[in-house]
């Protein structure tokens, strides 16, 4: 290298050359880039977490106290877990579908309900799509998408802009459908899609068996309700034919002619009597 001071070269100094710098336009392409390795560790971690946090929520479905629940809180659990199962979710609703019953529809957020309200008032958006057609609906620019061009702009008015809809199946019938929000456009890609449809095959049987349980409660009230009404009918006839001195055929009639006079059922009849002679029914 030259001197600072003489311009000459020192003695033993070649001067500059190849030995001495690794020219800044040359790529180094020894090892990898340290930046990719570690974006690729990153998404590797991501999905083992988030692979965990599914096999969680699935071993949590399981542990519900089915009989201990009413359907309604069951159903808000099932909707609390899947937000924790799907990333990128904010809020979720699930509606459960009986023939000759209303619609069971719930809600982890209040951000849920108007969404849900506008879709079913007008019968058009992805919940009812994916009940319909038993196949996962997902968007990620609701305003813009022509499946839904009522349901869609009003839903981003309201500030929501992806969902992924799953539908509830078992037995290859449709129970219903979850619909999992998120107010940022795009926040549902297939991972999430992948997650989520594995989240709501384990989510359907359960579902199904407190849908069946409640069916059984309900039953169960009807008999217990019909018998209580039995009961107290036989209560109000002892009454009238003791009262009247009647037969038994006398005192169904004189129960039915009260019920008549009043305009009320024969059982509403039958406690008036009852309450009227300061008596309760008995015990079924």
């Amino acid at each position: 290298m030259p001197d600072a001071i003489s311009g000459e070269t020192p003695p033993g100094d070649s001067g500059p050359g190849p030995s001495h710098f690794v020219s800044s336009n040359v790529p180094d392409t020894s090892t990898p880039s340290t930046a990719a390795a570690a974006s690729t560790e990153s998404a590797v971690a991501t999905r083992r977490a988030q692979d965990f946090g599914l096999a969680t929520e699935v071993e949590a479905l399981g542990q519900l106290p089915v009989d201990q629940m009413t359907l309604r809180d069951l159903l808000v659990q099932v909707a609390t877990f899947a937000v924790r199962v799907i990333p990128g979710a904010d809020g979720a609703g699930l509606t459960l579908s009986e023939a000759g019953l209303p619609d069971v529809i719930i809600k982890t957020t209040d951000f849920v309900e108007p969404i849900d309200t506008i879709q079913y008032g007008l019968g058009q958006g992805p919940c009812i799509s994916a009940a319909a057609a038993n196949t996962v609906m997902r968007s990620g620019s609701l305003r813009t998408d022509v499946r839904w061009p009522e349901f869609g702009p009003q839903a981003a008015a309201l500030g929501v802009h992806s969902v992924l809809s799953l539908p509830l199946i078992t037995d290859g019938k449709s129970l219903g459908a979850m619909n999992v929000y998120a107010h940022a456009p795009d926040s549902f890609d297939a991972r999430a899609e992948m997650l989520g449809m594995s989240f709501a095959v384990p989510a359907a049987v359960t579902v199904r068996h407190a849908q069946i349980l409640a069916q059984a409660l309900r039953s169960a009230e009807h008999l217990q309700t019909a018998a209580d009404a039995h009961a107290c009918v036989a209560q109000a006839v002892g009454i009238l034919r003791k009262r009247h001195r009647l037969s038994s055929e006398e005192g169904h009639s004189e129960l039915a002619r009260l019920a008549a006079s009043a305009s009320v059922e024969l059982v509403d009849a039958a406690r008036t009597v009852v309450e009227d002679a300061g008596q309760l029914p008995s015990a079924s």
